[in-house]
């Protein structure tokens, strides 16, 4: 009986411990399970949906053949007053979807039902200044947590069930110009993200925490000059002072990585771009302006950079670099090649030797690039240096130019996705051009450190928009369709042989991977300026989208913000499936 008596007890004590225990184990998605996100059609887990965001989808019952008969499962609100640009990707997991919402919110819906579980506000201050919309681009998920970005630069850890606050960090000071809109990621226990704010000139960075307590781990700056930091101590300054800034503009050099990075598990490196150069005025800068609208690869454990690749040296247009980087493989002259492509504001289409940085090809990809005429075999562009904007002088302003693409570039933030079927890329573009002007400028804290006006124009008398289909082995454009009005929205390929993106007049589209044939549309009541995902749940297949216009266009677009600017505002979650 005592026998008996001591096991019982010692059982009761192993359960109280277990449970004691529970708490600190990971609850939810786990480093393996973000890492094999793109092979786990289950659930959307990473910005990208997979590591690389290679935005492509296995899954194929909606295809081709039945998209046509796509309808909507439902339709969640966001409400209140609160419309403006909706640019969020979900993450779906364990019947939850999470989406963030314009002015730094996020929600938890039913993903069977669409009713909303919880909704978090942050509290803004009034003195907040996000360039380019109160925009919102995606939340990571981990354990029990949601972590997501806000306008005043903060990133915050919600618990996933509740939406109650585990963490909150301030990462940058807001009212020196600082933001924060992108999606974080987490890859190996820390949450990676970058930071916003670049027309402030403010110093652009990529930051690791610790996932589960906020606390940094390491900070690497991307001008020239800056110090990095690894666990509290130095870690060496970024690049060598003074190689490619004059003076102290170092410290005021822009270079925001704003719209975050991705991840290689196969070589270990974080890909982040960055932005322009400040201030726009290029003659008060002289040299390349490193790191400045270029792709760096970083290793995730030091935070050091590893390789780098500028797409736009001394850039004088705003073109930034800060478009996704997205890892594959292909055989390019008989050569199986670990390889990684970006559309880039400045027109191109640049593949890279992801192991080191090494340029393999850059082709145009719009319409028109004034500023220059395809890039040497160096990787260096061949500029056309009358299309540069005139230096002041004495004067209010230099002489004006007219460049193509527009600031708005060939491709902004909306990201691209890869088809490991067809094996192209599809490329959300825009085709506009810009009268753009220098003026003198001095940096002071908080205020916009431009130097230069601008008005956008269209150069075409059918489109600005253009979804493009294009060949990395080739550079070729393999086939294209022209939108009326700016693409502004993320790209979903799936095995289906389908493509989905949005378009601002409303609809969410299906296209045909290998012709480009459009398919399938809906109208969602609002311009469609989100992130496209689909997965599988209950044994069907589901796609998602944000629904709610704005963005940059509507605030900057110039004479093309004019020919819309009765897109009605808006914020829903549309979900849509196969009938049964």
């Amino acid at each position: 009986m005592k026998g008996r008596l001591t096991r019982a007890l010692s059982g009761a004590a192993i359960v109280t411990l277990a449970m004691a225990a529970a708490p600190l184990l990971a609850e939810g998605p786990t480093d393996a399970d973000l890492m094999n996100d793109a092979a786990t059609p289950g659930d959307v887990l990473t910005y990208g949906m997979g590591p690389q965001a290679q935005r492509f989808s296995p899954l194929k019952a909606i295809n081709a053949s039945n998209v046509a008969k796509l309808v909507p499962a439902f339709a969640a609100s966001l409400g209140g007053e609160k419309q403006r640009g909706q640019e969020a990707q979900p993450i779906v997991y364990d019947g939850t979807i999470y989406v963030t919402g314009s002015y730094s919110r996020v929600f938890a819906f039913d993903a069977r039902t669409g009713e909303e579980k919880w909704q978090y506000d942050a509290r803004l201050p009034e003195a907040i200044m996000p360039c380019c919309d109160v925009v919102n681009r995606g939340a990571a998920i981990y354990g029990d947590k949601i972590i997501f970005a806000t306008l005043d630069a903060h990133m915050v850890a919600l618990n996933r069930h509740t939406g109650k606050v585990i963490w909150n960090k301030q990462t940058a000071d807001y009212q020196a110009g600082y933001s924060a809109t992108a999606a974080p990621m987490v890859v190996k226990g820390k949450v990676i993200y970058g930071n916003s704010g670049g027309e402030f000139g403010i110093t652009g960075a990529v930051e690791a925490r610790d996932v589960n307590t906020g606390e940094l781990v390491w900070r690497r700056p991307t001008i020239e000059g800056n110090m990095g930091t690894l666990n509290g101590k130095d870690n060496g300054i970024t690049g060598k002072a003074n190689a490619s800034w004059t003076g102290d503009l170092w410290k005021t050099g822009g270079g925001a990585t704003w719209l975050g990075g991705t991840y290689d598990p196969e070589t270990n490196l974080l890909f982040f771009g960055t932005g322009n150069p400040a201030p726009w005025n290029s003659h008060l800068r002289p040299g390349d302006n490193l790191y400045t609208s270029s792709t760096l690869a970083i290793d995730p454990d030091t935070g050091v950079i590893k390789w780098h690749f500028q797409t736009t040296p001394h850039d004088g247009w705003d073109f930034d670099g800060v478009n996704e980087f997205i890892p594959f493989d292909a055989t390019i002259n008989g050569k199986p090649m670990k390889l990684g492509a970006k559309a880039d504001r400045n027109g191109y289409f640049f593949v890279l030797d992801r192991t080191n940085g090494k340029f393999i090809s850059a082709s145009k990809f719009v319409m028109q690039t004034t500023w220059a005429n395809g890039f040497n075999k160096n990787g260096r562009p061949n500029y056309n240096d009358a299309n540069r904007p005139g230096a002041p002088g004495e004067a209010a302003k230099g002489s004006s130019v007219f460049a193509s693409p527009s600031f708005l570039g060939g491709k902004n933030w909306m990201p691209m996705a890869y088809s490991q079927d067809t094996g192209l890329f599809y490329v959300p573009s825009n085709d506009w051009g810009m009268d753009i002007w220098n003026e003198p400028i001095a940096y002071k804290k908080g205020a916009a450190y431009l130097g230069a006006g601008f008005t956008i124009k269209p150069i075409a008398e059918d489109h600005i928009g253009a979804l493009r289909a294009m060949d990395p082995r080739t550079g070729k454009i393999v086939w294209e369709y022209k939108n009326k009005a700016p693409l502004w929205g993320g790209v979903l390929s799936t095995a289906g042989n389908l493509v989905f993106t949005g378009t601002p007049e409303g609809y969410l589209k299906a296209f045909d991977a290998r012709t480009g044939q459009e398919l399938w549309k809906f109208q969602t009541g609002s311009g469609v300026v989100g992130s496209p995902v689909t997965w599988e749940q209950d044994g069907e297949q589901y796609v998602a989208v944000m629904s709610g216009w704005g963005g940059a266009v509507p605030l900057w677009g110039g004479e093309v913000a004019k020919s819309f600017k009765d897109i009605n505002q808006g914020g829903s979650l549309w979900v849509f499936k196969l009938p049964r």
